[in-house]
């Protein structure tokens, strides 16, 4: 039996790890997909204190090596479902693990434009990670649909790639912090289309067109790949009777929730700001009143 079992390995699950380790709680970190969650797919990091400059994979990768070293277990699979009570059980695919409190740090989910083709699509012309799939288009032209700061930080990685990339977005001026828009407007690879929505997608077996509506009408443009950076849906399907909001984000009061024992870190709680700063506050903050928990 654990101390504390952590469900999600991104930065508030791996941060929240550490300070169990530390405060010497047995604890396992359960993860469905891979290693770093979303920040691991980000090509530039600079709002991390303490790197000027660094790629989310680097950094995930410190993360992990700290938590390997204090001696937390990590397996790969999909919680299912937790039973709670004084022990709590985590059901995951065929195993079940007891513990006596649980952090649930699962983050988000790409945010799709769900249109007609478009999960035919996916992985065939369509993305969500540049690092990941930018290399498939180097010297093509590609599209990324989005304005806040992921979309542009993934067009500014592409314009290194691409003979040519379209940022696309719905509002009539990018969401994204200062100095990110002046780095993306002086490339010359890349326009900007405001105001702008894809309505369609065009090809056979691989995407090869969008159709693009802004104010003056719509137009087919030819793309060898688009890349969606459109948001995020939190990942709170785990069946249990936590309270959430109406956007479905976990409920939580400084990351405690309406079950005792039972605790929420990270992009899935309910919060103004999303950074990966947050979600390593947060995950100290659960650890922290997960120890003080297991001393009651």
């Amino acid at each position: 039996m654990y101390d504390a079992i952590v469900i999600g390995a991104g930065p508030a699950g791996l941060t929240a790890g550490i300070y169990l380790a530390r405060g010497g709680a047995k604890t396992l970190i359960i993860e469905k997909e891979s290693i770093g969650g979303q920040i691991a797919s980000s090509p530039l990091v600079e709002n991390y204190p303490g790197f000027k400059c660094i790629s989310g994979s680097e950094l995930v990768d410190m993360l992990y090596e700290q938590v390997i070293s204090l001696g937390v277990d990590i397996e790969i699979g999909e919680v299912k479902s937790i039973e709670n009570g004084e022990i709590k059980k985590v059901f995951v695919d065929d195993t079940v693990y007891e513990t006596k409190t649980v952090i649930i740090a699962t983050g988000v989910k790409h945010r799709k434009l769900n249109l007609e083709n478009e999960d035919e699509f996916i992985g065939s012309g369509i993305h969500f990670c540049a690092t990941c799939d930018g290399p498939f288009y180097k010297n093509k032209v590609v599209g990324v649909i989005g304005g806040a700061n992921s979309a542009v930080i993934n067009a500014i990685y592409l314009a290194s790639l691409c003979d040519k990339v379209y940022l696309i977005y719905r509002g009539k001026d990018l969401k994204c912090e200062k100095k990110l828009k002046e780095k993306v407007s002086k490339l010359k690879n890349v326009e900007i289309l405001l105001n702008s929505n894809i309505i369609q997608y065009l090809g056979v077996d691989k995407l090869d067109k969008i159709v693009v509506k802004d104010l003056i009408g719509k137009r087919e443009i030819q793309v060898d790949g688009i890349f969606l950076s459109i948001g995020m849906d939190p990942e709170t399907s785990i069946k249990l009777n936590l309270n959430k909001t109406e956007n479905n984000y976990y409920d939580s009061v400084d990351t405690l929730t309406n079950l005792p024992g039972i605790l929420v870190a990270g992009d899935c709680r309910n919060k103004n700001i999303r950074q990966v700063t947050t979600a390593v506050s947060d995950g100290t903050v659960a650890a922290i009143n997960a120890l003080n928990y297991l001393q009651n």
